[in-house]
C-alpha cells in the first residue's frame, strides 16, 4: 500500500520559527517523527543547498522548499503555517507565512516536479490561499490538499 503523501502528523498550523533554516529543520523533524526519512541531517542539507541556488519563496506569502535525496524513504509533503512571517527572499519581497516542504526519494523520477506543478497551479487561486491561511481543521486541510496531489 502506498502511503499518503501527507497525513495529520505532517501539519504544523503554529510553526514558531525565526528564519528559513529553522522552519526547514522544524518541518523536517515532523518527517523524521513519522519515519519518512533515513537521514534527517542529509535531507535538511539538501533542502538548504537547493534553497541557496534560488529561493523557493514564490510570492503571496508562500514558500515551497524541497529536496530530492536518498535520505527520504517515501514521497512526503509537510504543511507549516506561521503567524509572524519569515524572511524568505521571495519573488515579491514579502515574508512567508505558509510553507510546503516537499521530500522525495532520489529514485522518485520527477515526482517532486509533479507535486510542485500541481501545488503551484492551485496556489495561484486567491480563495485557495485564503483557505490555507485560515483553516484550523487538519483533516479538512488534508482533504483540500489530497485533491490536488493525486
Amino acid at each position: 500500500m502506498m502511503e499518503k503523501i501527507i497525513d495529520i502528523n505532517l501539519i504544523d498550523l503554529n510553526l514558531n520559527c525565526l528564519n528559513k533554516e529553522d522552519a526547514i529543520i522544524s518541518m523536517a523533524n515532523l518527517l523524521e517523527k513519522c519515519g519518512r526519512l533515513n537521514n534527517k541531517e542529509e535531507y535538511i542539507n539538501e533542502v538548504i543547498r537547493r534553497e541557496k541556488l534560488s529561493s523557493t519563496g514564490i510570492g503571496f506569502g508562500i514558500g515551497i522548499p524541497h529536496g530530492k535525496s536518498n535520505a527520504v524513504k517515501v514521497p512526503s509533503l509537510v504543511f507549516g503555517r506561521t503567524k509572524q512571517g519569515i524572511e524568505w527572499q521571495s519573488l515579491d519581497g514579502k515574508p512567508v507565512n505558509i510553507i510546503f516542504l516537499i521530500a522525495v526519494p532520489e529514485k522518485a523520477s520527477n515526482q517532486h516536479l509533479k507535486i510542485l506543478a500541481s501545488l503551484s497551479r492551485k496556489l495561484m487561486n486567491q480563495e485557495f490561499r485564503k483557505q490555507l491561511s485560515e483553516i484550523t481543521n487538519k483533516k479538512k486541510l488534508i482533504e483540500m490538499l489530497n485533491g490536488l496531489i493525486y
